[in-house]
């Protein structure tokens, strides 16, 4: 055990601390970490460089040295920071059971309260996180002229002739995903089933997934519906605050919540169903986001009590089972799964996707290696720490070609983005895919089939 000397407050920065402001990681928190290196295999970015400071442990000890007043929160420091990816993996194999991910958001949030960044990436983060996520009627419209922009043939040709390069944030173009033809829309429908009412739900649009994904979430209210879920779609719902909370922008990561919590409470329902991970895992943790919040303390507890993942719903209500076969030409369709961080590590449900697939007439289920390990994605990090994430895209896609698997399938919009992107890039011919998804082509599969 760790006979380091402990700061005397266990919830505010100390005197000599160089945490300053409202949001300061807890000191009961960071010194619950007795720096058994535990954590350094489970961490993806200590896996792929091998220092101290990309890991956990080595994080925390930087975390302790500026509560002890031994350092300013320099560049150096901040840039080790912000390497994590906030997978979580860390706490899944934490023995002293750290809150790796809240003293994180706390860290996260301080920074950007006293440390100054470039102006560039200043002016991102602000017209990002505030400007862009938290207008549900705004973000439609940038996502109307990206998809006009990719479907027009303006993109093949700024790609081709190099003149997106000249455009403001034209390096980032690459990463743009391929938007929905339809994006899903929340105007306070409801999706009734044709039999007896089982259960009644809410359900989360958001943000990222409703434009990229459309479809797959009009996939989730058919196979909710077909296993007797009522599905309410609250209009005035918005983004989950998931990026801005992870990115230290916590403010607006509340008014969010706040929004979401109106929303979700205005009617009485069994669940709020996420089909994003990284949705899901924020929204469980309202409690601790509004926790000093007199106004909404008590029913942020109760929406995070209510939301359940899709995969984690189905599998405790019970499905009926999918009869349509997804093989091919009467070969079985080899299917493998990528474990989403924050479904598999920070909410740790692993095995109710895997049930799901397996339950699938015509799918070989087969694992992948290191299932668990990030694929890089990290919401926004593939933008702000794009070497590090090619990094890790690498290692994953070559788990999945080992796999042999002809499709691998997940539970987040960025993974699927950050996986079909990097499979591309590799030239490797894997599909990618929601669980969701082909647990409905298999019930329409039946259907037709008569």
């Amino acid at each position: 055990m760790s006979t380091e000397s402990r700061p005397t407050s266990t919830t505010r920065a100390s005197n000599t601390s160089n945490f300053r402001g409202p949001d300061v990681p807890s000191p009961e928190d960071m010194y619950k970490c007795v720096h058994c290196g535990f954590c350094l295999q489970a961490c993806p970015t200590y896996l792929e460089t091998g220092l101290e400071a990309e890991s956990p442990r080595g994080r925390i000890a930087l975390m302790k040295a500026v509560e002890e007043g031994r350092t300013e929160i320099t560049p150096a420091i901040v840039g080790h920071w912000d390497k994590c990816l906030q997978c979580r993996a860390c706490e899944v194999v934490c023995p002293s059971g750290v809150p790796y991910g809240r003293l994180m958001e706390a860290t996260r949030a301080n920074v950007e309260t006293v440390f100054k960044r470039g102006f560039k990436k200043r002016r991102a983060r602000n017209i990002g996180f505030n400007g862009v996520l938290p207008d549900p009627k705004r973000l439609n419209r940038i996502g109307s002229a990206l998809r006009l922009y990719q479907k027009s043939g303006l993109q093949a040709f700024a790609r081709k002739t190099g003149a997106v390069r000249l455009a403001p944030g034209g390096s980032l173009e690459k990463y743009l995903p391929k938007l929905s033809d339809r994006f899903f829309v929340t105007s306070g429908q409801v999706i009734r089933p044709e039999g007896e009412v089982r259960a009644r739900v809410a359900m989360l649009g958001g943000c990222v997934m409703r434009l990229t994904h459309g479809p797959t979430l009009e996939a989730v209210t058919r196979v909710l519906a077909r296993n007797g879920v009522e599905v309410y779609v609250p209009e005035t719902q918005g983004c989950c605050g998931a990026l801005n909370a992870h990115s230290g922008e916590r403010d607006s990561a509340r008014e969010m919540a706040r929004r979401n919590i109106d929303a979700f409470l205005d009617v009485e329902t069994d669940a709020i169903i996420v089909a994003a991970a990284g949705c899901g895992s924020t929204m469980k943790e309202y409690g601790d986001l509004l926790a000093d919040d007199p106004g909404y303390a008590e029913r942020a507890e109760e929406v995070a009590e209510r939301t359940k993942d899709i995969h984690e719903f189905l599998s405790d209500l019970g499905i009926e089972a999918p009869k349509g076969s997804l093989a091919r030409n009467g070969v079985a369709l080899k299917v493998t799964y990528q474990d989403s961080c924050h479904l598999g590590l920070a909410q740790r449900i692993t095995a109710p996707p895997r049930q799901l697939l397996n339950a699938i007439p015509g799918v070989e289920f087969v694992e992948m290696k290191e299932s668990l390990v990030c694929c890089g994605s990290g919401g926004t990090y593939s933008l702000f720490e794009q070497e590090m994430s090619l990094r890790l895209a690498r290692r994953k896609t070559g788990n999945i070609v080992a796999s042999g698997a002809d499709i691998v399938a997940t539970a987040n919009p960025g993974c699927v983005i950050q996986m079909e992107q990097a499979l591309n890039r590799a030239g490797e011919g894997a599909g990618v895919r929601y669980v969701v998804d082909l647990l409905d082509e298999s019930y329409r599969l039946g259907d037709a089939a008569g």
